[in-house]
């Protein structure tokens, strides 16, 4: 039941987002990251694939003495139905060809059968690497932790590695 849940909210999440990109196509400010990959790989009990969905709209970058900064807003969701949806920040330093980005996103998250992280509020710190690609896309490789900060009875923590593909409207 949870997982039909999922589905339904998952599906206005993207239906939400089409519009968004339709509405803004012709000024090119929207990216969205497709990702998939392994959640809490270094844990052999609770290990289990993933897939997610990213947003970043251009128009909100920020140019600071920490580099460009942009809001994020994303979800994901692993075969185990654990699901993570977030919102945070991310910067941006272009390397030539690649780009490095770092990011921060507090956000809630449901064990659904997968690992139980000790408390609804996670913090995620990821990292990633991506070399632009023709057309306005990228292809990259991430890692990150999910972490309550210690808020909760316990914190054990989830470390996971995704495949990224990136692609502004």
């Amino acid at each position: 039941m949870r997982f039909k849940k999922f589905n339904l909210i998952l599906i206005l999440f993207l239906l939400n987002f089409t519009a968004t990109a339709e509405e803004v196509k012709l000024e090119n400010n929207t990216e969205f990251n497709v990702f998939t990959g392994m959640f809490d790989f270094s844990d052999d009990g609770k290990r289990s694939t993933l897939i997610g969905l990213q947003h970043q709209n251009e128009n909100l970058n920020k140019d600071t003495f920490l580099g460009n900064l942009s809001p994020i807003t994303g979800a994901m969701i692993t075969a185990d139905s654990a699901t993570y949806f977030y919102t945070g920040i991310q910067a941006n330093y272009k390397l030539g060809a690649m780009n490095f980005t770092p990011s921060f996103t507090p956000g809630y998250y449901n064990q659904g059968d997968g690992k139980d992280l000790g408390h609804a509020l996670e913090f995620k710190s990821e990292v990633q690497l991506s070399l632009e690609l023709p057309k306005d896309s990228q292809l990259g490789f991430s890692y990150n932790h999910l972490s309550n900060a210690s808020l909760g009875s316990k914190n054990p923590g989830a470390n996971s590695y995704m495949f990224n593909f990136l692609k502004k409207f």
